[in-house]
């Protein structure tokens, strides 16, 4: 079964290296229509990106330069995008040039079909696949999901714990795990990542009461100051002077009470500091789920995501 993957995670494996080698096993690789990845290097005035093959200069032709390209209903920016960075290809031919230089066509659409077809087709809501985070919004983080077929990942998502942007959680380039959410009538597949980051009891066990603790100030109310403790878990403390959302924050727990999916907390200290998000805990490791329950089983309260397996339509 061949396996997809997102941008990048080709570009360093023995067998990539292997097939850019020489001119005979690039030929082989021409010839098997291999899916293939090297470094971009120029985005010329026609928007052709110029693809460094070692061996030789690989050429992506605009209109190879991505699914949606040639329909319109991609921007070239798609392909600008891409110089510097490592792009998955097929070759789609090897000549000569007029000063007898061996360079290759290659399409990166092609590989992106080829993508499409043999892998996200098969996924249904509810799958786990891999991701990269390629850039994000104040709607949300848009990630890689194989050969740089982009899907959204919507903010609301990300965790259970609110954030205002996806960059409080996640940075351009990570490589992540995400859940198929739901696939349109279109194929377009929205992702959700906050039911790999645990249950409320997954992540309330880590902590007790008694103990002080950091967490990030994520919203101040009237009632108080909601606290995060790890990005599917916050608490709840009395308010403060001087604190506003986005300060770090030390806090004593006072109490945990899982019936009713509550944690109390009292503010210590709490100061501000810039930091790069970490890449993320996952307390789900299988390749599928069905259902997320994340409220304890003692609590009134249900708080769940369900996945109909709905299929992406051939």
């Amino acid at each position: 079964m061949i396996e997809f993957f997102p941008e990048g995670w080709l570009i360093d494996t023995v067998e990539n290296k292997l097939a850019l080698s020489n001119l005979t096993s690039l030929t082989e690789a021409y010839h098997n229509n291999k899916i293939l990845e090297a470094r971009a290097i120029v985005c010329d005035g026609n928007h052709n990106l110029i693809v460094d093959l070692g061996l030789m200069k690989g050429i992506i032709p605009r209109l190879e330069g991505a699914i949606g390209i040639k329909e319109g209903t991609v921007r070239d920016i798609a392909v600008i995008s891409k110089v510097n960075r490592p792009v998955c290809f097929t070759i789609t031919s090897i000549q000569r040039d007029q000063n007898n230089n061996l360079y290759a066509t290659l399409s990166r659409r092609n590989a992106q079909k080829i993508c499409m077809e043999n892998f996200i087709t098969t996924k249904t809501a509810g799958d786990v696949i891999n991701a990269k985070i390629t850039h994000l919004e104040p709607f949300g983080a848009f990630a890689d999901i194989g050969c740089g077929v982009i899907s959204l990942l919507p903010i609301d998502a990300i965790s259970v714990s609110r954030i205002e942007h996806p960059k409080e959680r996640l940075s351009v380039g990570m490589d992540i795990k995400v859940i198929v959410k739901s696939i349109d009538e279109n194929n377009r597949i929205t992702l959700t990542h906050k039911e790999l980051l645990g249950t409320w009891e997954e992540n309330a066990q880590h902590f007790s009461i008694g103990e002080t603790v950091a967490g990030i100030v994520r919203s101040v109310e009237d009632y108080g100051a909601f606290i995060e403790l790890t990005p599917n878990l916050a608490g709840l403390a009395e308010n403060k002077e001087n604190i506003c959302p986005g300060q770090q924050a030390s806090v004593y727990i006072k109490n945990i009470i899982p019936s009713k999916m509550k944690i109390k907390l009292i503010i210590i200290d709490t100061f501000t500091y810039t930091y790069t998000p970490s890449k993320p805990k996952y307390f789900f490791n299988e390749n599928h789920m069905d259902e997320f329950l994340y409220s304890p089983k003692c609590c009134d309260r249900i708080i769940t995501s369900t996945f109909n397996n709905l299929k992406v339509k051939v």
